[in-house]
C-alpha cells in the first residue's frame, strides 16, 4: 500500500517569504536586473487567463528559481499552475487533468525545481514522458527555469547510445527526463540510482499508462522509496489512470480543469475532399491562409514522406518527422522547426502529445484521426497557452462516421469551412507582419488577377473555399437522420449519413 499522506493540507500557499533568505524581500528591486523577454500581447483565452490572481512570488519560491521563471517570459501562473504548484510543494500526490497548452509542464517543473537540493548529488526527480521529442522539450524547460539553481538535468531516451547515458550518470544528476524503457534499462543495471528519488512525475499519463507502458512504469516505481511523491498530468484520464492511482498513489489531490474537453481559442473546420484531390486542396489552403507555422498530420509514416515531398515540389518549405527516422534526424527537425527555420512540418502522431511550439497557428489533418483522443491532441498543437489557432480537417466519404463520433465524444460541432476565414480567428496584431508561405513557382494568370484559388465544380462557377450543395448537399439546407442512426446533414448526399457541403476539390 502507498503511504498515507492525506493529512497534508492541499490548499497551502506559502505567503511568508521573509523567513527564507533566498526568497525575494518586499520592496526588493531584484527584478530590474533580469533579462525579461518582450511581453507577448497576443489575445489569450480564459482557460489560461481566468486565475485567482496569484503571483509566482506568493509560492515563496527561491529567488534563483523566480529569476529563471521571469527570464523565461512567465508573468503570472496559469490556472493549472495556481492549483498544482502549492500542493506539489507540500509533497502530496497529485492527479491533474488540464487542457493541452495551458502550462502543465511548468506546473510540475517549478515545484520539482524548488524542492531539489543541488548540494545533494542524487537523482531527486524522475520525469517520464511517452516520446523522445517531448523528453527533449521537457528537459529544456527544466534547464531554462532552473538555470540559476545549479541543478543538473539529464535527458535519456531510446534510440541513442546507452554508453553515453552511463557516462553522464557518473556525474552529478538531479533531474532525469526520459522515456520509460530507457530509464528502466539504466535502473536495472544499477546505473541510475532511484532509491532516494522522492519525486516521480508522469506527463501525458494516459499514454504512459496504456497497456504498452504500464508494466514498465510499475517496475520503475519499485526502484523509488515508498514515501515518494507521485504526480500525474494529462488532458485525458481513461480508466487505466484511475486503476494505477488506486494501486500506487496515496489520497491524491485531484485537479480537474477540463470543464470543456475541446480547446478554447481553436477554430475547427472540415472540408469534404476526394482522396485524390487532397494535395491540391492543401496547396490552396497554403495560398489562402496566413500561416505563421503549420503542422500537417498523416496517419502513416509512408504518407508523411510522400506528402512532404509533394509540398516541397509545390514550392513550399517543409520538414517531416516520424517514428521510423533516426533519433538524431528527428532531433534536428524538431530543433530547426521550433527555431523557425521552416514554415511547415508534416508528421505522424509522434508529435501529437505535449509538443509546445507557440508559433504554430494552423494544424491540418490531411488524414482524419480515428478517435477523439488523437484528434484532441493533434489540434492542440495550435492555440498554445490560450492563444488563437485554426484546425482544418480534410475528410473523405470513409471519414464521415469518425467525424460524427469525434463530435459526439467531445461535445462539439466541427463546422463546414466557410467561403473565407476571418483572420482574427488565428492571426494576431498586424496580420501583414507575419510572412506568408512563399512558393517558388510563378503564379497562374488567374491567381495574379485575384481570382479564387480553390478549384470549382463545375469549373465555370465563381470560386471560394467550397462549392456548397451542387454535389454533396448544402450544409445549411437541413438536418436529418438516416435509417442507420447516423445523423445526416444536408439534402443531396444520398445513402444516409452526413451530406456535407464543402467542395469535391479537383484539379
Amino acid at each position: 500500500m502507498p503511504p498515507d499522506r492525506s493529512g497534508i493540507s492541499a490548499n497551502i500557499v506559502r505567503p511568508d517569504c521573509s523567513s527564507d533568505s533566498s526568497s525575494p524581500a518586499p520592496g526588493d528591486d531584484w527584478k530590474k536586473s533580469l533579462k525579461i523577454p518582450t511581453k507577448d500581447n497576443r489575445q489569450q483565452t480564459e482557460d489560461v487567463t481566468k486565475t485567482k490572481g496569484l503571483e509566482f512570488e506568493n509560492f515563496a519560491l527561491k529567488r534563483d528559481l523566480l529569476m529563471g521563471i521571469f527570464e523565461a517570459g512567465f508573468e503570472k501562473p496559469s490556472p493549472i499552475q495556481e492549483e498544482a504548484i502549492p500542493v506539489a510543494l507540500t509533497g502530496r500526490d497529485i492527479l491533474a487533468r488540464a487542457k493541452n497548452g495551458t502550462g502543465k509542464t511548468a506546473a510540475f517543473v517549478i515545484p520539482a525545481l524548488e524542492r531539489i537540493n543541488p548540494k545533494v548529488n542524487k537523482i531527486q526527480c524522475l520525469i517520464l514522458v511517452p516520446t523522445r521529442e517531448l523528453a527533449m522539450q521537457t528537459s529544456q524547460v527544466c534547464k531554462t527555469l532552473g538555470k540559476h539553481l545549479g541543478v543538473n538535468v539529464m535527458v535519456t531516451t531510446g534510440g541513442t547510445g546507452l554508453r553515453d547515458d552511463i557516462l553522464r550518470l557518473a556525474e552529478p544528476v538531479h533531474v532525469v527526463v526520459g522515456t520509460p524503457g530507457r530509464i528502466l534499462d539504466l535502473a536495472g543495471k544499477n546505473v541510475a540510482d532511484l532509491s532516494e528519488c522522492p519525486m516521480f512525475i508522469m506527463d501525458e499519463a494516459d499514454k504512459l499508462l496504456s497497456a504498452e507502458f504500464t508494466p514498465t512504469i510499475e517496475q520503475l516505481l519499485r526502484f523509488h522509496p515508498k514515501d515518494r511523491q507521485v504526480m500525474l498530468f494529462s488532458a485525458t484520464f481513461p480508466l487505466s489512470v484511475k486503476d494505477f492511482s488506486d494501486r500506487n498513489m496515496s489520497s491524491p489531490y485531484e485537479i480537474n480543469l477540463m470543464d470543456e474537453l475541446t480547446l478554447r481559442g481553436i477554430t475547427q473546420y472540415y472540408a469534404f475532399v476526394e482522396e485524390k484531390q487532397k494535395v491540391h486542396c492543401l496547396n490552396t489552403l497554403f495560398s489562402k491562409l496566413q500561416i505563421n507555422q503549420s503542422i500537417i498530420f498523416c496517419n502513416s509514416t509512408n504518407r508523411v514522406e510522400l506528402l512532404a515531398k509533394k509540398i516541397t515540389e509545390l514550392g513550399y518549405s517543409c520538414f517531416y518527422s516520424h517514428a521510423r527516422m533516426q533519433q538524431q534526424a528527428r532531433n534536428r527537425v524538431f530543433h530547426d522547426f521550433r527555431n523557425g527555420v521552416c514554415r511547415n512540418l508534416v508528421c505522424s502522431d509522434l508529435l501529437t502529445r505535449g509538443i509546445d511550439i507557440q508559433a504554430v497557428n494552423v494544424v491540418i489533418n490531411f488524414d482524419f484521426p480515428k478517435n477523439a483522443e488523437t484528434y484532441l491532441h493533434r489540434i492542440g498543437r495550435s492555440g498554445r497557452y490560450g492563444h488563437l489557432g485554426l484546425a482544418i480537417n480534410l475528410i473523405n466519404w470513409e471519414d464521415r462516421f469518425n467525424l460524427y463520433n469525434i463530435e459526439r465524444d467531445l461535445g462539439t460541432e466541427i463546422q463546414a469551412i466557410p467561403a473565407s476565414i476571418d483572420k482574427s480567428l488565428y492571426v494576431y496584431d498586424n496580420p501583414e507582419s507575419i510572412p506568408r508561405p512563399v512558393s517558388n513557382f510563378p503564379k497562374a494568370a488567374s491567381q495574379q488577377q485575384g481570382q479564387a484559388l480553390l478549384p470549382q465544380q463545375p469549373q465555370s462557377q465563381q470560386g471560394n473555399w467550397q462549392t456548397q450543395g451542387q454535389h454533396n448537399g448544402n450544409y445549411n439546407r437541413g438536418r436529418g437522420r438516416s435509417r442507420g442512426g447516423y445523423r445526416g446533414r444536408g439534402g443531396g448526399s444520398g445513402g444516409g449519413g452526413r451530406g456535407r457541403g464543402p467542395a469535391q476539390l479537383q484539379d
